[in-house]
């Protein structure tokens, strides 16, 4: 039985212009989680004979030169940016988030990386709130709290099976909110400079570090470097397209499909699947970013 009075309602009024664009936003950062996984257990299976930075780098370099062939008739007029402070963070946020993750996954699986990432949904709402002015109350700080707890119970600091690697994704989980926010605060800017800034942001550090960790790219896994810059490309311009069009409270759920993704790459290429702690704390961290979202929901639905 609907309840249109009392229940937080996920898009905007039927028919509304706010709806149409909610939708977009949806579906846009769905496709972008889906080609994000791709990306990641390619940089899985890259970090097997590679290290990270060498792989991160390839991940921008390979950004940077696609975005610059695009636009190189416009390639000036598209760096200009109205906030080139927040996307200089922006780039720094980004490059640490992939840099992290990246090197989390030459010790712990890719499920059990993404699920710990995965608390970055409720602590973009968390950044919303300190630095957009969306409101936040005890509940939603109760339910961060209940996602941090169950993204310890994943790593398990202390237990024998603990792998200090695990505290990397917790880390980057923290920069790709921070990332989240800086995005939306620079939606005045087109998603073409923003990705530019990323990616010239990005490859000029990695190109200062991966001469010291470089190592010669067999033939055969030429395809999965190039693999990672076109993925990385497409997933982030679909990202901040998503975070441009809709309200980051509205849509950050949606990311939680990548906990699907990344399970089924695993299985399929490493035969591995989560332990039961990992699936425990993969769900408390859901429960726990879908009664945020529910939260704010309801409080849009009655502001409007």
């Amino acid at each position: 039985m609907s309840q249109p009075d009392t229940a937080p309602q996920i898009l905007a009024p039927a028919g509304s212009p706010a709806r149409a664009t909610q939708l977009q936003g949806i579906l846009l950062l769905l496709a972008s989680i889906f080609i994000f996984t791709l990306m990641d257990a390619t940089a899985k299976h890259l970090a097997q004979n590679y290290h990270p930075v060498q792989i991160v780098w390839a991940r921008f370099i390979s950004n940077f030169l696609i975005v610059a062939v695009i636009f190189a008739p416009r390639l000036r007029s598209t760096m200009i940016t109205k906030r080139p402070v927040v996307q200089l963070f922006r780039g720094l946020a980004q490059l640490a988030s992939g840099a992290l993750f990246f090197t989390s996954l030459q010790w712990i699986g890719l499920a059990e990386a993404t699920a710990i990432m995965d608390i970055n949904p409720v602590l973009i709402t968390l950044g919303a709130a300190l630095f957009l002015g969306e409101s936040i109350g005890i509940r939603r700080v109760l339910g961060i709290g209940a996602a941090l707890c169950g993204a310890m119970i994943i790593i398990r600091p202390g237990a024998g099976v603990f792998q200090p690697a695990a505290i990397l994704p917790l880390i980057a989980a923290f920069t790709y909110a921070a990332g989240a926010v800086l995005t939306r605060i620079a939606r005045e800017d087109s998603t073409a400079t923003s990705i530019l800034w990323s990616a010239s942001v990005g490859t000029l550090i990695t190109s200062c570090a991966v001469p010291f960790f470089w190592q010669p790219i067999a033939s055969g896994d030429i395809w999965a470097f190039v693999l990672i810059g076109l993925l990385g490309t497409v997933a982030q311009a679909l990202l901040i397209r998503a975070f441009a069009l809709a309200e980051a409270a509205a849509i950050a759920p949606f990311g939680y499909t990548g906990l699907i993704w990344a399970g089924l790459w695993g299985w399929l290429f490493w035969g591995t699947l989560p332990d039961q702690w990992t699936v425990i704390g993969a769900l408390i961290i859901v429960g726990a970013g879908l009664y945020v979202w529910m939260r704010e929901a309801r409080a849009m639905h009655k502001a409007g």
